[in-house]
């Protein structure tokens, strides 16, 4: 699976993005997805996951209420919906795909993805 995340930019502090994760290849809609990213000076973390239906999702705690993860299977891409932006969301944000497909309880560790997009970085200022 291919994937390339779009969607970042400049935004304020209260504002909203939409990132997006277009993927290729025939098998897309049968791998869990996820979002990660990487502060400067920091390790990549997870951002949230989702199931290969859509139906399980999982959220960092430092989201969970502010960022929402959707997907069309149909388009084969994947969103993540960024509300109430705060300062310490700046990063380098990045879709990844699953190690295997049909996985119904998507992982939330980074090495049980395969997978990567190139990264889209989002800047909240202040």
């Amino acid at each position: 699976v291919q994937l390339q995340a779009f969607g970042g930019g400049l935004v304020q502090a209260g504002g909203s993005l939409r990132l997006s994760c277009a993927g290729s290849g025939r098998l897309f809609n049968s791998y869990a997805m996820g979002w990660f990213r990487q502060a400067p000076g920091k390790e990549r973390e997870f951002v949230a996951a989702i199931g290969w239906s859509g139906v399980t999702i999982h959220y960092a705690d430092s989201v969970k209420g502010r960022f929402t993860i959707s997907r069309d299977n149909a388009k084969n891409t994947v969103y993540l919906q960024m509300n109430s932006l705060k300062p310490e969301d700046t990063a380098v944000y990045y879709c990844a795909a699953d190690s295997i497909t049909g996985r119904r309880y998507p992982p939330t560790l980074e090495r049980d993805f395969a997978s990567w997009g190139q990264g889209t970085e989002v800047t909240v200022s202040s």
